[in-house]
């Protein structure tokens, strides 16, 4: 399975042609071949109740639309004689229970995914005096193979909740012969709840490649996290792309939708889509003295169009460490472009805050 995430959002689900953010192409989660989905889900969630994460209940999810099709059969065949009659549009038995318990289970898994994710890479990114901090707290700091398995752990953990989301919302079109599935796929990236839009993913992939490299002299952290890499194309575009579960891949692609060069000094908007942040600042009518936090609140992403991504936008420490140690001429260049740029813009704030205070 490929899944492709991209700075410019230009992806299609292959079963269905509907607009996502992820390429699906097969399903090999491992173990037997004709082991269904939802069982091999439970097994795998099984092996991490210890850590509390939240899951889907694809189970009840399930039984509900299992009784709801019941129902409408028993319905029809009182009516009409056991005719073959459809069920098409709309469910009242399944849309009272199905999105509203579907909408609150993922967006357990996202704020739980996220958290578990900051908290990681905070660990990753303290300082010596932080480090310091922690050890006198009682919290002496993992050892960098620890530090990436839990990064591998919970990037799995993003690609199977997906994938059941999809598998789940595909069930209940099937079922209802509608598309109100689909729809809902699109509310949840909307929504911010489509696990694979999160900007802690990406980091977590940097931040695996990053802990690689540096530790290149112990085999068995190298080996630990061989499958995920960058990768530049002929034209010098790079992906972030990363292997798990044998056949199922993510492929990020790492350029920005508005100078249509590799993203620098990269900054994540709240619906996914990543940019230049002297870019992005640009396109939200904001100098980079004032951030995108003094965007116009109905200020929309250049991409997506929703309004009020820039408030809640971050910045990507671990990808901009990564692609600054990937292709450092093009990272001076772009340094030594944008430092004239940024000089310019702040000598312009002070003068107009000088010219402000003297009342001219």
């Amino acid at each position: 399975m490929t899944f492709l995430c991209s700075a410019v959002c230009r992806v299609f689900v292959v079963a269905d042609l509907a607009p996502l953010d992820t390429k699906v192409e097969a399903l090999r989660l491992g173990g037997g071949d004709k082991m269904k989905f939802c069982k091999r889900y439970a097994e795998y969630m099984r092996g991490r109740r210890e850590k509390e994460l939240p899951a889907l209940g694809l189970k009840q999810l399930k039984k509900t639309l299992k009784r709801c099709r019941r129902e409408f059969q028993s319905h029809h065949q009182k009516q009409d004689g056991g005719g073959g009659s459809k069920f098409v549009g709309n469910c009242a038995v399944c849309d009272g229970t199905f999105f509203p318990s579907l909408l609150e289970q993922m967006s357990a898994v996202v704020v739980c995914f996220n958290q578990h994710a900051q908290k990681l890479l905070k660990l990753h990114l303290a300082s010596g005096f932080g480090k310091f901090s922690m050890w006198l707290r009682g919290k002496s700091p993992k050892n960098d193979g620890t530090l990436i398995q839990e990064g591998r752990d919970l990037v799995a953990y993003a690609i199977i909740n997906s994938i059941a989301m999809r598998k789940i919302l595909k069930k209940y079109d099937k079922v209802h012969c509608s598309k109100q599935g689909q729809a809902f796929r699109s509310k949840a990236s909307s929504m911010r709840i489509e696990i694979l839009q999160s900007p802690w993913l990406c980091e977590l992939l940097a931040f695996c490649i990053n802990l690689r490299q540096s530790k290149l002299k112990n085999k068995a952290i190298t080996e630990l996290y061989n499958d995920c890499s960058l990768t530049f194309d002929d034209d010098g575009k790079p992906t972030l792309s990363c292997g798990l579960f044998d056949s199922m891949q993510i492929v990020i692609d790492l350029t920005c939708s508005i100078c249509l060069d590799t993203i620098f000094d990269p900054v994540a908007l709240t619906c996914g889509h990543l940019f230049c942040y002297m870019c992005c600042c640009a396109a939200a009518s904001v100098t980079i003295v004032d951030g995108l936090k003094a965007a116009d609140p109905k200020a929309k992403c250049p991409l997506c169009r929703q309004e009020g991504v820039n408030a809640g936008a971050m910045h990507l420490v671990e990808l901009n460490i990564l692609l600054s140690q990937s292709c450092p001429e093009y990272w001076e260049k772009r340094c030594q472009t944008e430092r004239v740029e940024r000089v310019r813009q702040a000598r312009e704030h002070w003068q107009s805050l000088c010219r402000e205070f003297m009342g001219m």
